[in-house]
Parts: structure tokens; C-alpha cells; sequence
């Protein structure tokens, strides 16, 4: 495995070992969280991470072999930076009453951006 596989195989695992300890002390820590809202957000800020650590894996799977196409090294990058500032900015606005202004729209337009990345890849590749 190539260093760039084994980053994103290895940021997948960690993004979905945290969403799942998040998503745990979410389901405590929501009751006396500051935010009237921070149930609806943490469950929402846990789902995004999770369904986007596996697509960091997908990308991890993909990007093996000798030059791994930069497509798929830019989708693994843009799901990165979605799953920072959308699920962070629902996990600060939750968590510390904090809102990070525009962080969750950018994020969100990040994982959309890095799914079609992906599929540009995908139309693009020749078969083996």
C-alpha cells in the first residue's frame, strides 16, 4: 500500500472511531449541552462523519497502487475538509453554544464537491 492509500485508510478509521465515540457522549452529553438544539445537531453532525469516513476509506482503497490519480487524491482531501468544518462547526455550535459562521455551508459544499471528484474519476478511468 502507497503512502497516500494508507493515509486515507488510516484518516477513514480514525474519522469513524471518533464518530462513534461521539456519537456515544452525544447521547449523554446533549441533555445539559448549551444549545437548545445540540441533539438534533450532534446526531446529525455524527451521521455526516460516518457515512464521509467511509467514503474516506473507499478513497484509501482506491488510491492503491504505484501513482495513485490526483481525482481521487482531491476527493479524499475534500471529504477531509468537509467532515472539519461541517461536522466541527455542528459539534462547536452543539457543544459550546459557538457558532463558526459560514464553516458548515463550506463544509457541506466540500463533500459534495469531493463525491463529484469521485465520480469524475470513476467516468474518466479505463478499466484494467
Amino acid at each position: 500500500m502507497n503512502g497516500t492509500a494508507r493515509f486515507f485508510v488510516v484518516a477513514g478509521a480514525l474519522v469513524l472511531a471518533a464518530g462513534v465515540a461521539l456519537g456515544a457522549v452525544s447521547a449523554h452529553a446533549a441533555k445539559s449541552a448549551p444549545h437548545p438544539e445540540a441533539a438534533r445537531l450532534l446526531q446529525t453532525a455524527v451521521q455526516y462523519q460516518l457515512v464521509h469516513g467511509l467514503g474516506l476509506l473507499a478513497v484509501g482503497i482506491l488510491a492503491r497502487g504505484p501513482s495513485p490519480s490526483r481525482l481521487v487524491v482531491l476527493s479524499g482531501a475534500l471529504l477531509l475538509a468537509g467532515i472539519a468544518a461541517f461536522c466541527g462547526s455542528l459539534y462547536s455550535l452543539a457543544f459550546a453554544a459557538v457558532s463558526l459562521g459560514v464553516l458548515a455551508p463550506i463544509g457541506g459544499s466540500a463533500f459534495m464537491a469531493g463525491w463529484i471528484v469521485l465520480a469524475t474519476w470513476a467516468l474518466r478511468a479505463r478499466g484494467d
